[in-house]
């Protein structure tokens, strides 16, 4: 679901037709790579390789014949690239250890190019290429900023670049309960909106349920440890990296209960059928941009997805315009708490 005009991607291949960079013949990395005009009118897909872990990004990419690798997979890697193009994410410690993986996967001579909005942390992100690696250049466009580093081999911050590679490494949290890691949703607190839905979660749900935007699992281990008639729980997750955590954090559960972690974008619909659902779903993507018509779909697949009689336990912050279509979809809908600008919703489907 790449947006529309997507101001980022526009302006990161500026200084290649303004500030005079030159395209290389070998092959280029794109890490957070976004599909959308300009990657097609700059780039050859032969030569392009790609990493992006959020399921519709990673499935826009591929249906334009684009090579998508996995974290995983890069890693393994012994290929170094003449360019590397970077989308950083907002979060500072993750761009951090993106610009560390960028200087790992440059070739000798190669040059770095990253661009992020204004309002995203670009003179953050310009400030921290510079300190890592040195600066090339900068150039401002569309309420965005690229900048870019060519680093001769080995003056760069060594120490500082060992550092950053690990800022975004996994580590425990809450007391130690829990894995997760920068950049993911809420990852480094149990999210409120959340806490508030467990709290009215009832303990006799039971049978086969789903969990919608699952993040590093925390819902889904609170049903489990809530409700012991749950026989079976699927975690949907489109972020790849939150999904994995979710994973690790649910192992000793999936001793007991049939768990299935599924990779998907639940806009795009869910085949199987549930006694009951929870979802704290998302209402913007990772390239920031606002779309409370996420939520709303969502809404619409937990429906149709519930068996008759079926429920669906929700959280969104109270302004979201969820009421239209809650009533549209549900035999009964009911507010069951609000607290800090978050609502708690129940919907029913019926039965007939």
């Amino acid at each position: 679901m790449p947006a529309p005009h997507d101001a980022p991607l526009e302006t990161l291949f500026l200084p290649f037709s303004k500030a005079g960079l030159r395209w290389p013949q070998g092959p280029v990395l794109f890490l957070r790579a976004r599909d959308g005009w300009p990657l097609r009118e700059h780039a050859d897909s032969a030569q392009l390789v790609c990493t992006q872990s959020f399921r519709p990004f990673a499935e826009a990419l591929q249906r334009s014949g684009w090579e998508v690798r996995d974290e995983q997979a890069l890693e393994q890697s012994d290929e170094r690239y003449a360019v590397v193009l970077v989308l950083p994410p907002r979060q500072r410690d993750e761009a951090r250890a993106l610009f560390a993986q960028a200087l790992d996967k440059l070739a000798p001579g190669g040059i770095i190019v990253a661009c992020q909005s204004n309002n995203e942390g670009a003179r953050s992100g310009e400030s921290d290429l510079q300190q890592l690696a040195g600066l090339g250049g900068t150039l401002t466009k569309n309420h965005c900023r690229a900048y870019w580093s060519q680093p001769a081999e080995g003056k760069h911050d060594v120490a500082l670049h060992k550092r950053w590679a690990a800022l975004d490494a996994p580590r425990k949290i809450v007391d130690g309960r829990f894995l997760s890691r920068p950049g993911v949703f809420a990852w480094d607190r149990i999210d409120p909106a959340s806490a508030l839905l467990v709290e009215q979660l009832p303990a006799d749900l039971a049978g086969r349920g789903a969990d919608l935007g699952a993040g590093w699992g925390y819902l889904s281990s609170e049903v489990l440890a809530r409700c012991p008639k749950v026989t079976a729980l699927d975690l949907y997750e489109a972020e790849a990296r939150a999904l994995a955590l979710a994973r690790h954090n649910l192992a000793e559960a999936g001793a007991q209960v049939k768990l299935d972690f599924r990779w998907h974008d639940v806009t795009t619909g869910i085949d199987d059928r549930y006694d009951f659902i929870v979802s704290n779903p998302p209402f913007h993507t990772p390239a920031r941009e606002d779309r409370p018509d996420i939520g709303r779909r969502f809404i619409a697949v937990a429906a149709q997805s519930l068996r008759p009689g079926g429920q669906l336990f929700m959280v969104a912050n109270r302004h979201l315009p969820y009421e239209q279509i809650l009533t549209e979809s549900f035999g009964q809908v009911r507010v069951a708490a609000e607290r800090d600008g978050f609502k708690v919703i129940v919907g029913t489907r019926g039965r007939a």
